[in-house]
């Protein structure tokens, strides 16, 4: 156990690097009256903030497998269809699918969601069976 100036020392490294003290938590809940600390990552982001961020879908990209197959099956994407694409990679990370099917107009797209990845993508014709495998949940956006 520290105790004195040593624990002291320990305390004010752990405030620089944004931890409350047991005193200021303490002060901060007996205090009803004043407004909680907000902390601040090094970016200046709450942990609200960061977390909104994590959570939403930034770019959805391709794998090498779901390029080729776009391109041997002439498939060119609208940014209108990527867009939705993206909405609909965001709905299935909502609901916490982790491999979803995500169908925009009449194209079918395997989607490998927290890594935002399309690993493979078809349109109508090539979906003759209609039979997906190896997927949580689907998505028709």
């Amino acid at each position: 156990m520290l105790d004195g100036p040593l624990m002291e020392e320990k305390i004010m490294k752990l405030q620089g690097k944004g931890f409350l003290s047991t005193l200021q938590i303490a002060d901060q809940y007996l205090n009803q009256n004043s407004t909680p600390v907000q902390m601040k990552s090094e970016e200046g982001l709450s942990f609200q903030e960061i977390l909104n961020r994590k959570n939403s879908v930034e770019d959805i990209r391709f794998s090498k497998h779901a390029a080729q197959r776009l391109s041997s099956r002439n498939i060119e994407l609208t940014d209108g269809q990527v867009e939705r694409l993206k909405q609909g990679t965001a709905k299935a990370q909502q609901k916490g699918i982790r491999e979803s099917l995500v169908i925009v107009d009449q194209l079918a797209f395997i989607v490998n969601v927290p890594n935002n990845t399309v690993v493979t993508a078809m349109n109508q014709q090539d979906t003759a069976e209609n039979v997906f495998t190896n997927i949580d949940g689907a998505v028709i956006v």
